[in-house]
């Protein structure tokens, strides 16, 4: 009886507190780099450098336009390879977690095929 109190909650509760976890981890890594946030402001000038307006002659004006061109240029390429790397980390993130979820399906099922391998003679270091 102990033995089946262990595999229903292996397989009931154990392993929805499993996928939980990774839900979890995968809703702090979505959290940690903010994609949505990132391309929302894709073309805001970087670290709001030179975000004003500015008055004065043409020269001062274009040198002005140029700056905030050029710093909107850094910032929309520095929000677009931390959106590569975020999704690159969702994907492994996802993938490590679906791993993990299907590999605690299988522990209970290890000590069983370790026997039956001892069993039919099989040893792992020879």
């Amino acid at each position: 009886m102990f033995i089946v109190a262990i595999l229903k909650w292996w397989y009931g509760a154990g392993w929805y507190h499993q996928i939980l976890g990774v839900r979890q981890h995968l809703i702090g890594t979505l959290d940690y780099f903010s994609i949505d946030l990132l391309a929302r402001t894709l073309f805001s000038p970087f670290r709001q450098i030179s975000a004003g307006k500015v008055n004065g002659p043409l020269g001062v004006q274009m040198r002005a336009f140029f700056d905030r061109l050029i710093s909107r240029l850094i910032g929309a390429m520095v929000r677009a390879s931390m959106i590569l790397i975020g999704l690159v980390a969702i994907i492994l993130s996802a993938c490590a977690g679906t791993v993990i979820a299907m590999l605690w399906i299988c522990v209970p099922v290890l000590p069983i095929i370790g026997v039956v391998l001892c069993a039919a003679g099989w040893m792992p270091w020879s």
